[in-house]
């Protein structure tokens, strides 16, 4: 069940109102804007984010507004699914994982139930996935490599940002050029980290230094029989530890999960949106809603531990 947080209002020391909600001992404060389309400048982001910062806040922002941004876009109309794709989409996910190996490892009731109805065109989808990243990525039977279905129009999926660690640290900069504040910059994706031991490692192809990367199958396997610590930091604007990474990355999933725009899935865009055809999304209709791109995450006089 979501959990549903109460707003509150506050001020910066500039009279500028804004609101937030608490969460495990942290202000989230959301930073809302229109439907960031490809190649288009996240600059306007950033202003929005120096009219609120304070020193020693995280900014954290999801991985597929910045992929937009960089125009890292995929049309999957252009693939015809080959043999090994239907394989891949239909016994191997919708049948293998979605019936029998998926409940045997116990996976989330929800993936189990999005396998048992994967579309004609997760065919096309398996095709991408064998073309751009090969069948250790291919193989995993959900969110492969990271590849985005659900915040893009048409027939269009996103990719990871290129080089989240620059991104990060760039915009770093220019919240430091234009208002001189010490600001974390994280760049988190939803897909999973695992704990196994002393071990962090996730079957996304980059991660933060000390997160083991691009394990795909392999590391989504071994990951249901290890521990879920939560979503997965992609890249960081300084040096950060594994547990502080993923503490503030969870703080934002949770926010973002509270929200009836989110649109963690495919089948959740048709939902928001009320469009039975997602290959038939617009721009238009993704710039219909409002969207929290990124939050900012202030401490408080608490202290969570993860």
């Amino acid at each position: 069940m979501t959990t549903k947080y109460t707003y509150k209002n506050s001020q910066t020391a500039d009279g500028k109102e804004y609101k937030y909600v608490e969460i495990r001992g942290y202000h989230v404060i959301p930073i809302e804007t229109h439907y960031i389309k490809p190649n288009e400048s996240i600059d306007f982001m950033i202003d929005k984010v120096c009219e609120l910062c304070e020193d020693g806040d995280y900014l954290v922002i999801a991985e597929t507004p910045i992929s937009v941004s960089q125009g890292r876009l995929v049309d999957e109309a252009d693939y015809t699914p080959s043999l090994k794709a239907k394989f891949l989409a239909t016994f191997w996910s919708k049948y293998l994982w979605g019936y029998i190996l998926g409940p045997a490892l116990g996976i989330k009731e929800r993936t189990i139930k999005n396998l048992r109805r994967l579309p004609e065109e997760s065919k096309r989808h398996k095709e991408v996935i064998l073309d751009l990243y090969g069948w250790k990525h291919a193989l995993k039977p959900a969110s492969e490599a990271g590849v985005d279905l659900s915040n893009s129009p048409g027939t269009y999926v996103s990719l990871l940002p290129e080089n989240p660690e620059k991104v990060a640290k760039e915009i770093n900069s220019r919240i430091n050029e234009k208002k001189s504040r010490d600001v974390t910059v994280l760049i988190i994706d939803t897909d999973a980290t695992y704990k196994r031991g002393d071990r962090y490692f996730t079957g996304l192809p980059i991660a933060i230094p000390g997160i083991e990367s691009n394990k795909g199958v392999f590391g989504y396997t071994l990951g249901q029989l290890s521990e879920n610590v939560g979503s997965t930091p992609l890249g960081c604007s300084r040096e950060i530890t594994v547990e502080e990474g993923i503490e503030i990355a969870n703080v934002a999933e949770d926010y973002q999960k509270s929200l009836s725009t989110a649109m963690a899935t495919i089948h959740s865009v048709k939902e928001v949106l009320n469009e039975d055809n997602t290959s038939e999304v617009s721009v238009e209709a993704l710039d219909s809603i409002t969207h929290t791109p990124a939050v900012l995450i202030r401490k408080t006089d608490q202290k969570y531990s993860f």
